[in-house]
C-alpha cells in the first residue's frame, strides 16, 4: 500500500512533481512493482489527480473516503474488508525504493515463529550532523534486540558524553504491519507524544506495540522538499 496525500505540508504537490518524465508517484509505484515481492499493489489517496494518474498508467488505485492525518489511517481504512495478514507500506515519496530492503523488513515476519512483532520498520546510519539535526529527519533508537525505544524529530540520544562513538540511526518511512495492528491504530486515539512530535510510529509504541528495527545500508532519496526533488532528479539521470 501506498498513501498519497496530494497536499503535503512541506512541500505540496510533490508527488505530481515530474521526475524524468513521469510523476513522483508513479515512480514510485513502478518502483514497489518492479520488486515483484507483492501480491498485489495500490495507491491510497484522497486526490483524483492521483489516483487517475496510476489508473491512467493501467496501476490500482483506492480513493479514500474518509478524512486521515497519516498514512496507516489511510492504509487502515483501505484494508478493513480485505483477508491480508501482512500489508507493507511504502511512502509515496520514496520512487528509490529496493528490493533488497523491503526483502529485508518482509523477513522479520518470517522469522518470527512466536509472533510478537507487530511491526517491522527499516533504519540506517547517519553520520552527517546536518541531517542528525534535521527536524524534518526523524530518528530512531533501539534496544538490545533492535526493537524500537523512541522515534523524535530531535537528535537521540542527545550526545553529553563527548567521547562515545555514538550511531545515529534514521527511520525510513517503510512499514510493514500485522492487520490486528493496523487496526488496533484506527481504533485507538492519539497521545500526547505522537501529537507533539507528528510522528505516527509513536502511537503504536505508546500502546505497547512491538516495532523491529531492521538496519540497511540503502539510503535512497526521500523527497520532503524541492531540493530533494533535484537531487532525485540529479540521480535518475
Amino acid at each position: 500500500m501506498i498513501p498519497a496525500r496530494y497536499a503535503a505540508s512541506r512541500f505540496p504537490g510533490k508527488l505530481m512533481e515530474d521526475l524524468a518524465g513521469k510523476p513522483v508517484i508513479l515512480r514510485t509505484y513502478e518502483a514497489a512493482i518492479k520488486t515483484k515481492l507483492f501480491d498485489e499493489v495500490y495507491v491510497v489517496t484522497d486526490s483524483t489527480i492521483i489516483y487517475d494518474t496510476i489508473e491512467t498508467a493501467g496501476g490500482k488505485a483506492i480513493m479514500s473516503l474518509e478524512e486521515h492525518d497519516c498514512g496507516s489511517d489511510r492504509i487502515g481504512e483501505a484494508v478493513r474488508d480485505m483477508d491480508v495478514d501482512i500489508i507493507l507500506n511504502i511512502q509515496g515519496d520514496e520512487p528509490f525504493t529496493d528490493k533488497e530492503s523491503l526483502t529485508a523488513v518482509l523477513k522479520v515476519f518470517e522469522d518470527d515463529v512466536d509472533k510478537e512483532i507487530d511491526l517491522a520498520s527499516l533504519m540506517t546510519r547517519m553520520t552527517s550532523w546536518e541531517e542528525i539535526n534535521n527536524p524534518n529527519t526523524v530518528k530512531v533508537i533501539v534496544d538490545n534486540r533492535n526493537f524500537a525505544l523512541y522515534f523524535s524529530r530531535s537528535p537521540i540520544p542527545f550526545p553529553r558524553a563527548k567521547e562515545l562513538d555514538i550511531p545515529y540511526f534514521k527511520h525510513k518511512g517503510i512499514y510493514a504491519f500485522r492487520k490486528r495492528a493496523l487496526m488496533d491504530f484506527r481504533r485507538l486515539p492519539m497521545q500526547i507524544l505522537e501529537a507533539a512530535e507528528k510522528i505516527e510510529a509513536i502511537r503504536y509504541l505508546e500502546y505497547g506495540k512491538k516495532i523491529k528495527m531492521v538496519e540497511t545500508t540503502v539510503s535512497g532519496i526521500e523527497i520532503d522538499t524541492p531540493e530533494d526533488l533535484q537531487k532525485a532528479i540529479k540521480a535518475w539521470m
